[in-house]
């Protein structure tokens, strides 16, 4: 259903930073349009996209790989995030927040998927059929 992923806190709080990274990069050089603006935006994008494509997929597997696609461009938005306080374009104070809510990100998405993980692994079985008693 649609509405299930809308009631993921992870994907409320993934919502929350792509609004927080599209404000910062308001903040940032015109010429950067093209380059760390355009990067930062997809990468930001994609974290809360794939929770939900994920959670709209049929199986579980799904559901991690999508999720594990999800913590891969977090982990882009952390380091574009750093490069752009390197830069001089964010100060230090408005990149430790966006990484203060990147971390809480990160732990929420590492909870859900070994949440996934362990429903997956008691309900896998080297038997597709059930076996027979005898």
């Amino acid at each position: 259903m649609i509405s299930d992923y809308r009631e993921l806190r992870v994907w409320q709080d993934a919502m929350a930073l792509a609004e927080s990274i599209y404000a910062m990069t308001r903040q940032l050089p015109v010429d950067e349009r093209f380059g760390l603006t355009a990067q930062l935006r997809r990468a930001v994008v994609s974290i809360a996209s794939c929770i939900a494509e994920g959670n709209a997929r049929s199986s579980t597997r799904d559901y991690l790989r999508f999720l594990s696609m999800s913590a891969g461009s977090l982990a882009e938005v952390e380091t574009q995030t750093l490069l752009a306080e390197r830069l001089g374009y964010v100060s230090s104070s408005d990149a430790a927040a966006l990484l203060n809510a990147m971390h809480s990100l990160a732990r929420q998405l590492q909870t859900l998927r070994k949440a996934l993980s362990n429903k997956l692994a008691t309900n896998s079985s080297l038997f597709p059929v059930p076996r027979s008693p005898l």
